[in-house]
């Protein structure tokens, strides 16, 4: 961050009541304009609120700023430590493939009634087209396959590849129960029968088959 932008945002730490563009510039030594830009870069990014200022006389009040109250939402994210440190424990559980694929199911029929219509689908093309989607959203990289009369679902990308190498007897039951859930949330007759990972080098292979089979 910039030293004049962070001054900025010190400042408004530091005071126990807002403060205008004037009051900041005048306890920073800095032109009004340049307390201005910095407040409108630190609004946008969530690391400052304008207050409704009080009106105690005539005339236009001024803009009051003050420090966002809460952790700084700009501070950096780490997902996959804290997905790498749930998967190591789940690893470790003598049942962790049947619980990451009951955690998946539960992920997916979230995900699944969550954003998408409430009608059953009726065939099962419509349910394989919409977990499709759902996938590709999700940034598998899904295609659409066939093998003899049934479908299959190619998956490019994995989103959790990173984990694999230590973690696939939890990361590949997880999206096993997670396109299961989103077919039983749409009410599909069809489901994902079986995940074949690495089944060809540069992808994974869901096999669609019947609901009641694998029920």
């Amino acid at each position: 961050m910039p030293e004049r932008r962070e001054a900025v945002l010190d400042a408004l730490r530091s005071s126990e009541a807002p403060m205008s563009i004037l009051d900041l510039a005048h306890q920073l030594g800095l032109h009004a304009n340049t307390v201005r830009f910095h407040l409108q870069v630190l609004a946008d990014s969530g690391r400052v609120e304008r207050v409704e200022p009080t009106r105690s006389s005539p005339g236009r009040p001024p803009l009051m700023f003050r420090a966002h109250r809460g952790m700084d939402p700009a501070g950096p994210r780490n997902y996959q430590l804290l997905a790498d440190a749930l998967a190591t424990r789940l690893s470790a559980d003598n049942e962790s493939t049947d619980k990451a694929v009951e955690a998946g199911r539960a992920w997916g029929h979230r995900l699944a009634a969550g954003t998408r219509s409430t009608t059953a689908v009726t065939t099962d093309d419509q349910a394989t087209d919409q977990l499709v989607e759902m996938l590709g959203e999700l940034g598998f990289s899904p295609q659409r396959r066939s093998s003899g009369r049934r479908a299959q679902i190619a998956l490019r990308h994995c989103p959790f590849l990173d984990l694999v190498p230590e973690h696939e007897n939890v990361i590949c039951p997880v999206h096993l129960g997670l396109m299961q859930g989103a077919m039983a949330a749409m009410s599909a007759a069809v489901t994902i029968e079986r995940l074949e990972p690495f089944a060809e080098p540069d992808l994974c292979l869901a096999h669609v088959g019947s609901a009641e089979a694998t029920a």
